[in-house]
């Protein structure tokens, strides 16, 4: 179960999945350089509209394409440029064997399968079971049908 883990945000402070039971939990993988990093805002707009049933968790990844070359300081100055106010999580190795626990975990859910790409969403039922990948083309406001 999602609430099993504990992984540091970008500020290198704990968090414990077990503290966000009774909530959806969206984790996405992210990268400033990306095509794709115009999502923040739809993942921002999705977070304001449903923060009392939904927590979501953005792990910043340079395994695709080096597009996300920053340290966790500089991509926390980035995503200032999208008010986002959700969880933005230390970076970190999505795919191999230096991959987080958290996303060797998520892989698992879905046959081990590697993340193919910047901006996967990973979607978590309250109770902590999982319950959809989202791929990198599916905007994020399109979730709001699946909590």
């Amino acid at each position: 179960m999602i609430h099993d883990y504990v992984c540091k945000d970008i500020d290198g402070k704990d968090i414990n999945f077990a503290d966000y039971k009774g909530k959806y939990i969206l984790i996405v993988n992210v990268a400033s350089r990306c095509g794709f990093t115009r999502q923040y805002k739809s993942l921002q707009t999705l977070y304001e509209n449903h923060k009392d049933k939904l927590e979501i968790f953005a792990f910043p990844c340079n395994q695709f394409g080096n597009q996300e070359p920053e340290d966790n300081e500089n991509i926390k100055e980035f995503v200032k440029r999208f008010d986002v106010d959700f969880h933005m999580m230390s970076k970190v190795e999505v795919n191999g064997e230096n991959a987080d626990s958290i996303f060797n975990y998520i892989r698992s859910e879905f046959g081990n399968q590697s993340i193919r790409w910047n901006f996967e969403k990973f979607l978590f039922s309250p109770e902590g079971s999982f319950l959809k990948r989202h791929l990198s083309i599916i905007d994020p406001l399109t979730i709001e049908n699946d909590i």
